[in-house]
């Protein structure tokens, strides 16, 4: 990696920036989706990609034993149904992501997704997933772990050790609680909030694939 990388990242994002969010796993991309900026500050990083945008990702999902090999194609996608966003508190190894019904009037469903904290870079944020997600109704009443035959898999055959796989499980669950408490930054009503519609569709910046 280019030692002046971090150097070239900005401090902080400013509402309304377009940037891009990269997934990588094994050295290689597994993601990468343009996002706007709803805020960056020292308490939340909150992130909006709107429906319809252009974004590339693996073909179909790898199996463990192919991410392990790094065997996997990206392909050019397009965001399916009403936008989504996402909420994070800088440091932490979750995001919560919102998603609505058709039309916004009502929330679907929220989901935390398990993932080393986001690092900042010339582009935006690049992150790792942990496999592992919780996915919680739009009243929080009911939650339910997500994926968990992965994490299973993923250690049986040595992707990641038993104690990491508590360590995600552990992580999943303070994100969990903060969400149902309703603490900072998730203390705000979300599930109401609505994309300025000045806001253009983000693009793809040169050199964008690049680690």
């Amino acid at each position: 990696m280019d030692k002046d990388y971090a150097l070239r990242a900005p401090k902080s994002w400013n509402s309304g920036d377009q940037i891009l969010v990269r997934e990588w796993l094994q050295g290689k991309l597994w993601a990468a989706l343009p996002f706007t900026v709803v805020a960056d500050t020292p308490d939340l990083i909150a992130l909006y990609i709107a429906p319809g945008t252009p974004f590339v990702a693996a073909r179909t999902k790898p199996t463990i034993k192919d991410m392990l090999d790094g065997r996997w194609a990206l392909v050019d996608h397009k965001w399916r149904g009403e936008g989504s966003l996402w909420l994070s508190v800088p440091g932490a190894s979750y995001s919560i992501e919102l998603y609505w019904h058709a039309g916004r009037e009502t929330l679907d469903r929220w989901k935390i997704n398990l993932e080393e904290p986001l690092r900042r870079t010339r582009f935006g944020f690049d992150y790792k997933d942990w496999l592992l997600d919780i996915v919680i109704s739009p009243d929080k009443s009911e939650w339910r772990w997500k994926d968990e035959d992965e994490i299973t898999e993923a250690v049986e055959i040595g992707l990641m050790s038993p104690e990491r796989a508590r360590e995600f499980y552990a992580k999943g669950e303070r994100g969990l609680e903060r969400l149902l408490a309703n603490e900072a930054p998730f203390d705000r009503d979300w599930a109401a909030w609505h994309p300025d519609e000045a806001w253009s569709t983000p693009k793809f910046p040169d050199g964008w694939d690049v680690l």
